[in-house]
This record gives C-alpha cells, sequence and structure tokens, in this order.
C-alpha cells in the first residue's frame, strides 16, 4: 500500500500555452515552494503546445518532498468571448456601453470547450453562465 504524499501547498497561476519560463510570475511563485522551475516550465510547455499564446488556468500541487503535479484548465471564458467578438478587451463601462455581440450559436461553442470547468449540469445552463459573463464586459448575446 503505497502512503499518500504529503501536500505541502497549492499554486493557482494563468500563463501563456507553451510559454512558461522561469521569468516572474512563474520563477517566484515556484521558487518560494522549492520546485524545480526548469522541470515545471518543460512539462507546462509540452503538454500546452496545443493551446499556444491562449492565457491557460493552472493548479499546481507541490509535495513536502518538493515533487508537483498540475492540472490545466481551459482559458478563461473571457478569452473565448472577446475572441469571438473579435475584440482586444471589453467595455470601459459594461451594463451602461454595449462595445460588441456575439451570436447564440458562438456562445453555445463557448460554453461547449468550458463545460469541463463550469459548474453547470447541461448546456443550456453553460450558456447561460457565458452569456452572463458576456453581458458582463458589455458584450451582449443575440438570438
Amino acid at each position: 500500500m503505497a502512503a499518500k504524499k504529503e501536500i505541502s501547498g497549492f499554486i493557482k497561476l494563468q500563463i501563456k500555452g507553451g510559454q512558461a519560463n522561469p521569468a516572474p510570475p512563474v520563477g517566484p511563485a515556484l521558487g518560494q515552494r522549492g520546485v524545480n522551475i526548469m522541470e515545471f516550465c518543460k512539462a507546462f510547455n509540452d503538454k500546452t503546445k496545443s493551446l499556444a499564446g491562449k492565457p491557460v488556468p493552472v493548479e499546481i500541487t507541490v509535495y513536502k518532498d518538493k515533487k508537483f503535479d498540475f492540472k490545466i484548465k481551459s482559458p478563461p471564458a473571457s478569452f473565448f468571448i472577446r475572441e469571438a467578438a473579435k475584440l482586444k478587451s471589453g467595455s470601459q463601462e459594461p451594463g451602461r456601453n454595449i462595445v460588441a455581440s456575439i451570436t447564440k450559436k458562438q456562445a453555445e461553442e463557448i460554453a461547449k470547450q468550458k463545460m469541463n470547468d463550469l459548474n453547470a449540469l447541461d448546456l443550456e445552463q453553460a450558456v447561460k453562465i457565458i452569456a452572463g459573463s458576456a453581458r458582463s464586459m458589455g458584450i451582449e448575446v443575440k438570438e
């Protein structure tokens, strides 16, 4: 029976896919926990080649023996929404100022990509979550 590894902490970061390097914020965050920074960067970059350039949230579990595991999540909904609306950023005054719109079909596509990370039971609920995110960015969802 294998002994359970003792966890010494969690680190949550958002790094562009395939572009992890020892520079801040990655280096200092991992260095504090004694994690081998280059080992993490290599492993992360290998796993995220397909998401090159997209912001990728990653959850790193650090164990007492300085070993680590990490879980990659899908890029944030706001990233997909901006991509669908072809925008650099959302509205400066969301709620007052609508800067763009996406179709319900685009919202569905985003919901499908995010389904694993969303707290939704079905696609319909997931689309509502995405539509809410879009609204809070000053982007409307059209039927």
